[in-house]
Formats: C-alpha cells, structure tokens, sequence
C-alpha cells in the first residue's frame, strides 16, 4: 500500500524537481507512512512499482538516458495522466520520444508553424502522436481544451473542441511537449494542466552516458558484450513474464483437479523447464555482467571528469545569450579527442592522456566563440571546476573569493595597523578571511609583518612577490588569489591568470587565434556558421577573402536582414543548397521576427537533402531572441578588434579610404591633409580604446565605429580642398557635433570630446612632429607616403599607458579593479557558488544578514510630529525640505522592512518563498542589494553591507536634524533629492533679499578641510561636506586642484561655501567646472522630475593649470564611493 502511496506521489508532485529533491520527498514520504504504519518497503522507488526491465531497456534503445532520475521522467511521461511538459535544454527527451514514437508517425511541430493546429487535428482524429517542440514559457490558449482533456461524447463518439472546430478524438493519441529553455517560469495556471518534468540533465547520468562513451571507443568488445547481455537479460525476464502469465492463466482457467489435466500438467512441466534454463542463464549473465562492469569501473573516473566539464560550458549560456553548445557536439568533440589522443599502455596513463587532451581541446574550441572578456573567465571556471572535482579546492574560500565574505563573522575587530596605505574595506576583508581555515591567524600574522606587507602592496607586481609569514610558506596556489582580493583587488585578474597556468598550463592562458580555415573545417552543408559581433569588429572582409582563397567569391551571395528580407533570405539559401554556393546573411539580430522561419530553415538542412559544398554564413550581435538550436548546432566565432592605439592606428591604415594611395595622395593641400588625417585616426584610436576606463573614460560607452571615420576623413579632404585656408571651425563642428558626436547624448562627454578635437584641429598641427600626448611618445610624423605613416605606427608602444589619453596612471588601477568586478560578478552568474562562505549554508547566511539589518532599523519618521515642529514658512524652505526627505526614506524604510520580514518567515517556511522574494535571497546571498529595494532607494554602488551602513547614517543625519535643529554643515551626500535642498538654500536667499530666483546662483568658496571647524552656518547660503574627488587630488594648504597620489583614486574634498548671489555679481578666477555626481558610475537618466538621477550640477573648483587638462582627467565630485 505505501509503495503504491508514494508511487501516485511521485507522479503528482515531482516532475519538476532535481535528482536530490526528489530524494528528499521520498525520504520524507517514507518517513510519513513509518510513522502513520502504513506497510511500505524499505526503500521503494518508482521503477520498482510502476515498470519493468523489459520497457526501461526498450527507452533506454530509444536513447533515455540510464540514471534514475531519467528513468523516472520516462514513467511519469508514459504513466501519468496529464500530458507532459518537458524542461529538455539538452534534448534528450526530444530524442527519445521521437525514437519511441518514430513507428508511430509521429507528427513533430512548433508554435510558430503556421498549419500546427490543422497538423494536431488530423492527429486527434486518426490516433497519431504529436511532439510539439520548443514552446516557450506560455502556451497558445487554444490548447488548452486538449491540456485539459475536455473529451464529450457526441452521437456515441468521443469528441473534442479545439479552436473553432469540433474534432473526433481518438484514444491512441499521444501528446507531448517540450522546452529547450534552461530556467523557464510556468504559471500555476500552466503547470496545473500539465505534468512538468525536469529532464535537464545530471551530472550523475552525464557521467554514466560518457562512460558509455569512451568504454565504446577504447573497449568496443565490452561495450557489444554489455549490450548483447542487456537484450538477453530483457528477452529472459520477457520470457519469465510470459510464463508466469501462462502459469496464471492456465491456474484460473483449469477446472477440477489440476493433476488430472493432463494439458495444465504438461504445461506447468514445461514452464519450469524453462524458467530453470533461465535461471541457470541469468544466473551465468549476473557473473558476467559482474565482470563487465569491474572492466567498465575503471574507465569511471574519466566519465566523470569530463561530466564536470560540460555543466562548465553549459554555464557560460548565464554570461550571454549567445554562449550556447549542444550535448551532441560535445561528445563528438570527446570521442575525437578519445581518437587523436596520445595512446599509452599503462590504463591510468591513457586516462590521464584523454582527460588533458579533450581538456585543452574543449577549451581551443570554446575560446573561438567566446569575447575576449570571457576568454579567461571561461578558463578559470574549467579549472575552479575541475580542483572542485579532485577535493582540492576549498569552496569556502572559492565563495569569499567572489563575495569578499558575505555573512562571515571577522575573526577578531583588531584596529587597522596601517590607516595610511591599507582601506578600511581591505582591513576588514583581512579579518574576515582570517576566520577561514586555511588563513586561521591571518590578520595577526599581517600586523606582526606589516612592514614587508606594504612591500606587496607597492609593487607593480603583487601576484608575482614571495608573500611574508605563514601564507608566504603555504602551498595552495588558490590562496594568493584570496589575499590579492583583500590587498591589491586592481591585480586580480593578474593572479588569476597565473593561478590559471600554474594548475592547467600556460596554454589555457593564451587563447587561440580567429582562424577561419579552422572553423570551416568543422562546418559542413547542415551546420551553419555564425561570426557573432562585438562594436568595431566587421568580419566580412575576412570572408569575402578566404572565398577568394577557396574559389567561391563568385559563389558568395550577401544579403544584409532587415525589414521585408526575410523572403530574399529563403529564396537565396533554398537555391543555393541545390546549386553548392555560400550564402551570407549579415545582421541577424535585426530580423528577430524572421528567426523562427530561420530556425525550421536550418533544421531542415539535412546532410542527405543539400550540396556538401554549401554553406549558410551568418553575423549577428548577441540578442536573446536568437534560436537556441542555430546557437547549439553552428560554429561561433568572434573577431574582435585588436585592442591598443598602435592597433586601432594600424587598422584605421588598413582602411578604406585611408588604405587607397589614389585617395591618400590626391589632396591639393597634401602636408595639410596628411597631418589632420592622422590627427584624425589618433582621435578614432582615443575615443574608441578611452571606453576601456570605464566612467573614467566616458560616462557612456558610445559605439563609435569606422563609419564615423570614413565620413570624417573624406568631409576632412572635401574641406580642405575647397578653401584656401584651413576651416578649423567647420571641421571641428562636423566631426565633433554630427559625426561622432551625434552619438553623444552626455554633455560632459561632449565637453571632452571637443576638448580632444580643439588640441588636435589648430594651427600647431602643422608644425614638425606635434605632440599628441603629454610625453611625446605619440606625434603626427613627417608627411610622406603612406607607407611611411605604417612604419611610424609599427614602431609605437603595443601597450597603451594612461598618459596617451591624457589621464594619470591611477587610471590603470580603476580599470584592472574594473575588470576583477566584472571577473567576479560573472562568476556568480555561472552559479559558481555553491554554499556560505565560514561553512554555512545559503539559509543561515541570508536569516544572518536578514536579522541582524532589521535589528538595526530605526522605526519609520513621525511626519505629523515633523511638521508640526517644522512646518511651511516662506522664508525657511528648509523646513519642507527636510519633511520631503523624511517622507522618501519612510517608503524605502517600509519595503526594506516588510521584505525582510517576509524573508524570515519565507526561510523558516511559514509563507511561500514567491519569485521576488527568491530574487531577494540570491542578491542577499552574494552580499548584494536587492532590486526590489533600489527601485525606491538613493543612487548607491555599494554592497548590502555598505549600503545598510550608508542607510543607517542618512537616517541617524535626519533625526539629527529633527532632534536639535537645522545642521551647521549639511552632509550633502546624505540627501534623497539634492535637487530640492540645492534649491530650498537660493529661495532663502532670494526671499529674503527679494531678488527673482531666476536670477541668483551659486558661487563657491573652498574651505577647509575639518567640518567640525564650522559650528554655526554661514550668514546666507550653506556649508556642504562629504563629496569626494576623482581623476586628481586636492591640496588642502593651496587650496587648489593637483595630480593624485599613486594609488590613491580617491580623496576628500574641503567644505565647500555654497554662496549664493547675483549672477552678475560672480567674480571670475582660474578654476574648473567640475561635474558632481551621486555615485562613480556617473551615468544617469533624465527622471521625470527634469533632473538627471545621477549628475548634480557643475561646481567651479579652484585650479592652477587649464581647464583641459582637468576635463581630459575626467575629473569630478562623487557623493557616494563604491565601497
């Protein structure tokens, strides 16, 4: 009875569970019928109850996979009563069902098919089954009849209603439907109708279909000796099956005696003849299969190893869209690699041989697909994964690794020994990677050697320095990489790579050329190939010559997608599968409506229908609306452009038009075309590799391409040309204001964009060698030929330092520090991390942050109380001020309490964990601010803990303010809506001088440093504090902007004066408008309010050197830092 309890159980509840929650249920189902006593076998499971050996051998031919939790989805397909759903990225159950019901006819079809509904009818009608592939996370209504099985009898005959029609529905008909969507979202209301099942694959039968694998390759004679005694044993156990139903039969239909009927007596003799024979034949097959399987054993290890490494790849699709490798690929890319791998004699030496071969394979394969971004990413996740799979790597320092310890407790709260150089962030990360195992002791070691510390510290290369005491004595390479996260966070992605080539190899760090011929070669006439995009990169030209190379230029039809292209499209790729020429369709990602008819077009390209000479060539950006199945089954590759001036120089030469002697040399005016020309070029070559420093660089990364240059360059001769003098202006207002500045949509950006063109574009250009950056290095070379400009590019530095665009060489440090957020960040993406760091599970680490947040909140602000003590008077606009901000803060108060309420009662599972509250618990998990927070918060970058501390000290600021008045010195960044206060301060003034507001301003005097210097506020206007300046440093003894420290990115700025007055009245000195911020991130939009979320407004800083100098920095205020 219990067996049959939890077998209906299963077929209810777990479809959409993993391999270890089904477990669980069971468990807990079990445990339940123990304790009701109801009878129940000790461990019952639903192949026992619901199947047989013979059927599950039968799936497991039609391509099921043989793990458990496959085979259960098999029963809960053919057992369960509704249809089933199936969550299948792999294709596994695509495969098997089409196998299963190939007999049958089966009809397979797709939501976009335009006939898909008259295709189900007919199948209804006349009992076919039906695969209805690819659907997405809703299904089309008018299925929802046959979901539902809404049979009627009509006129004796079972009917039913689909669309507008009233079919006869036959009982032999079967439904099935599948989704190749990783992580779909179904509705209750889907859900409901039909039985979902969970046929993403598993680890444990990845490994077991692997093994399968290279026991094939390397032992075929024990592979068919498996295969051969498998069929057996199913054909004895059928056999036994059909003899106990004979003996069954025989039994209740024999009447009187059965010893005297001689028929039942015979066959009963018989029946146990032969199911002796069988006996003694299982018998011999058990011993054999015994035998097999230790031969099988050893070959084990590699099948899991390799397992390890696909769920890597298949991670990567969490990076981008675009990221996408089907199973079958990967095991031909095995099984070749199983091939040409070095053989051995020795079994272990042949293993080892396959694993390192297919290892570095896989990786030569992937890399061609990948942006150089994730290129070492991609590595370090094949190596954290495969140190996982050997028990060598620690996953509680892999978690603080990406998190930097959310929820770990600092092993003590010692002092900073070294304010001076060390951050507090890096301190406390110190202390609490001390609490870690292998770094027990850590924080007091580093102050005990503080000194040789600061050593590492200063050095251009941390990663490569012996550390001092006992980490410096350790052998784990993986602790570097945590250390270098606490100290020098900017040299990650350095130690990285080394870690990388220190545990797999250097070649696992030097990723393989774009090499065409290559991927060709592993394309045929049904595997399209797809050149996916990166801005700047154009890979038709490398096409167009390697057809040139094979003979098919004259082959090779293009044809850019778009609009009403779709058709053109079909009509050139059905001739050219005939005709066995190439077809190339540029830009993909702008016929997103086409993609499905693309998709049915591939799918139909079958090695047996098209021309072994055709090829389907394709080019698309990475959008998520590109088939999964294109992705899966073509050969990606990216070409991106070389990064680095010299590069970006070399190829703008390479160009057309540059590239045309015809069109170099014909200018009228040559030494003034040439010069500008290559004026020019450095300009593309800075504004394009500028965007590389982040909001340091651009406040929005812009897409300038090669189209900006050729239009700059051929207007550049047009101008030239037709005057007789050099029209600066009109140069600069075009290039500038319409070419590439059309695509600026920032004001700052513009500023420094014709800040650039205004050095370049002037009358010193045309003198001997003009600098183009502050050292030299970079100049406009004599004119000559073109080949002349190369030979002076060739000969420039392959590295570009800060200084040729005009920043300081702590921009360098933003950058890598950059680079190691994005590294880290993407990390998590893949799902890397696996448990709390200090051994806790994800759970505790949550409830931890969750209880200790909302035992820190104040109670939400008193509003009447607020405005009554401080209500509407027209010369005090402060007091509204302070109101509107309480006001704002008691919303973010209420949704940060009410969901950490929730979260609490959600973890100890007393409410349902909803889809916004999952959201919550994985940004709190990995020490992030949730967005359901943030959508009513201040602009902030900082992690949950920076952020709850920044909440905290906004609100004790406003009691303040509530408790003992207006403050002498406001803390500006303390503030929800600056815009308000900046002009509640102009309306006193302007109220109480009774001059039109629209006609005073801010004027700003620096002060000095200390706040606390200024107990009563200034006579008009206010004091402000708390910004902090970036891109340069202050000097507070001359009050004026100077160049940063090294390593110092950013410093405090002064009190400032906000003083208001006349516009008229403002008196002029050397300064530079420096733009303020709210946070480093910089960029913002325009709120509905009129103001930008982010910029503030400019404020004039004193300064000693020109504005340009400054604007090239990209210096500004920030209110907010990141950490």
């Amino acid at each position: 009875v219990g067996d049959a309890f939890i077998g209906a159980a299963c077929i209810s509840y777990y479809g959409p569970f993993t391999g270890n929650y089904r477990e669980e249920l069971v468990d807990m189902w079990l445990q339940m019928c123990k304790d009701k006593e109801i009878p129940v076998s000790d461990s019952p499971a639903l192949r026992s109850t619901l199947s047989n050996a013979v059927e599950v051998r039968e799936w497991n031919i039609w391509g099921l996979p043989t793990d458990n939790v496959s085979i259960d989805n098999g029963i809960l397909v053919t057992r369960g009563r509704r249809w089933p759903l199936m969550i299948d990225p792999q294709g596994q159950a695509n495969k098997w069902v089409k196998n299963m019901e190939k007999a049958n006819n089966l009809q397979v079809v797709k939501l976009t098919d335009g006939d898909y509904l008259r295709t189900l009818e007919n199948a209804i009608q006349f009992g076919l089954p039906v695969l209805l592939e690819n659907v997405g996370e809703e299904l089309d209504p008018s299925l929802e009849p046959l979901l539902l099985k809404q049979i009627f009898k009509q006129g004796g005959v079972n009917c039913i209603r689909l669309g507008d029609s009233t079919i006869e529905y036959s009982d032999a008909f079967r439904f099935y439907i599948t989704t190749t969507l990783r992580n779909p979202h179904y509705l209750p209301e889907t859900a409901v109708k039909v039985t979902l099942l969970n046929f993403m694959i598993t680890i444990q039968g990845l490994s077991d279909q692997l093994l399968g694998v290279v026991v094939a390759v390397e032992r075929p004679d024990l592979e068919e000796q498996r295969s051969e005694l498998v069929i057996q044993s199913a054909e004895n156990k059928k056999k036994l099956k059909e003899i106990e139903d004979q003996i069954l039969h025989v039994l209740s239909s024999s009447e009187g005696n059965i010893l005297e009927d001689a028929t039942a007596v015979q066959i009963l003799s018989e029946a146990k003849v032969v199911s002796t024979d069988i006996g003694e034949k299982q018998k011999v097959a058990e011993v054999t299969e015994q035998e097999i399987e230790d031969a099988r054993r050893v070959y084990k290890p590699c099948g899991a190893y390799v397992a390890v490494l696909f769920f890597c790849v298949a991670d990567m699709a969490n990076i981008d869209p675009m990221y996408q490798y089907s199973l079958p690929w990967f095991v031909r890319l095995f099984v070749r690699s199983i091939n040409d791998s070095e053989k051995a004699d020795a079994l272990d030496t042949r293993l080892e041989n396959i694993s390192d071969h297919f290892t570095y394979q896989l990786y030569t394969n992937v890399c061609m697909s990948l942006f150089e971004k994730d290129k070492l990413l991609y590595s370090f996740l094949l190596c954290s994964r495969i140190m996982n799979s050997k028990q060598q790597l620690d996953m509680q320092e892999w978690a603080f690794l990406l998190t930097g310890g959310v929820g770990v407790k600092a092993e003590s709260v010692d002092p900073n020994p070294a304010p001076e150089w060390l951050s507090e962030k890096s301190w406390g990360e110190i202390l609490r990677v001390s609490s870690l195992p292998n770094f027990n002791g850590f924080s007091k070691d580093f102050t005990e050697n503080v000194k040789r510390w600061k050593g590492v510290y200063d050095s251009s290369e941390p990663h490569k320095c012996k550390f001092p005491g006992k980490v410096g004595r350790a052998t784990v390479p993986f602790m570097k990489v945590v250390i270098l996260r606490c100290l020098r966070p900017d040299k990650v992605v350095a130690a990285v790579t080394e870690f990388v080539a220190t545990v797999l190899g250097q070649g696992f760090v030097e990723p393989p050329p774009f090499n065409l011929e290559k991927s060709f070669k592993e394309s045929s006439g049904s595997t399209p190939l797809l050149f996916v995009l990166s801005p700047g990169s154009d890979p038709t030209a490398a096409l167009l010559k390697f057809a040139d190379d094979m003979s098919f230029s004259h082959k090779l039809s293009t044809i850019s997608m778009g609009q009403g292209q779709g058709p053109k499209a079909q009509v050139m790729i059905t001739d050219a599968t005939k005709s066995g020429h190439w077809v190339l369709l540029q830009n993909c990602h702008l016929a997103a409506s086409w993609m499905p008819a693309l998709e049915r077009i591939t799918e139909g390209m079958k090695p047996d229908t098209v021309d072994p000479e055709f090829r389907l060539w394709m080019t698309s950006y990475p959008t998520p609306v590109f088939p999964v199945s294109i992705l899966q089954n073509s050969v990606k590759m990216t070409n991106e452009p070389p990064t680095g001036v010299r590069a970006n120089l070399k190829r703008t030469f390479q160009l057309d038009p540059i590239s045309n002697p015809e069109f170099f040399e014909k200018s009228n005016k040559p030494q003034v075309f040439k010069n500008l020309c290559f004026g020019l070029a450095f300009v593309h070559a800075f504004v394009q590799e500028r965007r590389k420093f982040g909001p340091l660089g651009w406040n929005i990364p812009y897409g300038f391409d090669d189209g900006d240059l050729r239009i700059s360059v051929r207007q550049l001769q047009m101008f030239i040309d037709e005057n007789e003098d050099i029209p600066y202006e009109a140069l600069k207002y075009a290039i500038g204001e319409c070419n590439y500045g059309g695509r600026v949509t920032d004001d700052k950006d513009r500023r420094l964009l014709n800040t650039v063109l205004e050095r370049i574009f002037q009358q010193n250009a045309m003198g001997k060698n003009f600098a183009l950056s502050a050292s030299g290095t970079y100049f406009i070379p004599d004119e000559g030929p073109l080949e002349s400009y190369i030979e002076y590019i060739n000969s420039l530095p392959g590295l570009s330092s800060p200084e040729v665009f005009h920043l300081h060489e702590n921009a360098d440090i933003s950058k890598d520090q950059g680079e190691t957020a994005q590294l880290l960040a993407s990390l998590l993406l893949t799902g890397s991390r696996t448990e709390g760091a200090a051994g806790q599970s994800e759970e505790e680490v949550v409830m931890n942050i969750t209880l200790e947040i909302i035992k820190g909140m104040p109670p939400n602000f008193d509003i009447e109380r607020a405005q009554l003590k401080y209500p509407v008077e027209y010369n005090e606009s402060m007091n509204q001020v302070l109101c509107q901000e309480m006001l704002r803060y008691n919303k973010l108060l209420s949704v940060v309490r009410s969901s950490l309420q929730n979260m609490e009662k959600a973890i100890q599972g007393f409410v349902v964990m909803s889809s916004s509250l999952e959201e919550q618990f994985r940004s709190m998990a990995i020490g992030k601010v949730p967005a359901s927070w943030m959508k009513l918060s201040f602009p902030c970058l900082k992690p949950l803990s920076g952020y709850t501390k920044e909440l905290f000290d906004r609100l004790g600021m406003l009691q303040s303010w509530f408790d003992v008045g207006k403050p002498a010195v406001f803390w500006i960044s303390g503030l929800f809506f600056t815009p308000a206060f900046l002009t509640a301060a102009l309306q006193n003034y302007a109220r109480l001088y009774k001059i039109p507001i629209d006609e005073v301003d801010y004027d700003f005097q620096v002060m000095e440093m200390d706040k606390n210097k200024y107990s009563a506020p200034p006579k008009d206007g206010v004091y402000i504090y708390g910004m902090f300046v970036e891109g340069c440093g202050y000097d507070a003894n001359k009050q004026v902007l100077c160049e940063s420290i090294p390593k110092v990115l950013h410093v405090p700025a002064p009190v400032f004066w906000l003083q208001p007055k006349k516009t008229n009245d403002m008196k002029e000195f050397q300064h530079y408008n420096c733009p303020v911020y709210r946070t480093a991130d910089r960029r913002g939009v325009l709120a509905t309010t009129g103001h930008s979320t982010n910029f503030l407004r400019y404020m004039r800083v004193p300064s000693d050197m020109d504005e340009y100098h400054w604007t090239m920095r990209g210096v500004c205020m920030l209110c907010s830092l990141p950490e």
